[in-house]
């Protein structure tokens, strides 16, 4: 049964069960946001209006992703690649998004690299790179 403390997040599953699929027995936790550190560091290297190039902390992060999934909701994640290095201490990832602008409708598809720093079984940091241009028409688009 899923932890009612994330149904607020569900527009963004796929993501989440992506995320959390792939890291398997590297971390702990049964949810995205149980697999990251109290201190975890969510660094984004783009520019997305309203979204911080920093996210300071697990609660941050939480805070974060309740504005990305009032707007935005996913319908599936894949196209997954993973690069595990450093004995699963360093995982990098490669996905792809597809879902929906929630204001207008707009089918928004991005591409990320993420790469994740693990300590004691907890992600200590993420650094993520995405298409800021798939991102940017998808929200700039107005309905058809």
């Amino acid at each position: 049964m899923p932890n009612p403390r994330y149904a607020a997040y569900e527009p963004a599953a796929p993501y989440f069960d992506l995320v959390r699929g792939v890291l398997g027995s590297f971390v702990d936790g049964e949810h995205f946001f149980d697999t990251m550190a109290d201190d975890v560091v969510y660094e984004v290297l783009y520019d997305v209006p309203g979204w911080p190039r920093v996210i300071q902390g697990r609660t941050g992060l939480m805070a974060a992703f309740r504005g990305y999934v009032d707007n935005i909701a996913l319908r599936s994640a894949d196209r997954l690649i993973v690069h595990k290095t450093d004995d699963g201490h360093v995982v990098v990832l490669e996905y792809e998004i597809h879902g929906t602008i929630l204001a207008t409708g707009v089918t928004y598809n991005n591409r990320f690299c993420s790469i994740l720093r693990i300590e004691n079984r907890k992600i200590a940091h993420w650094r993520d790179y995405m298409d800021s241009l798939a991102a940017w028409n998808a929200l700039t688009t107005q309905p058809r």
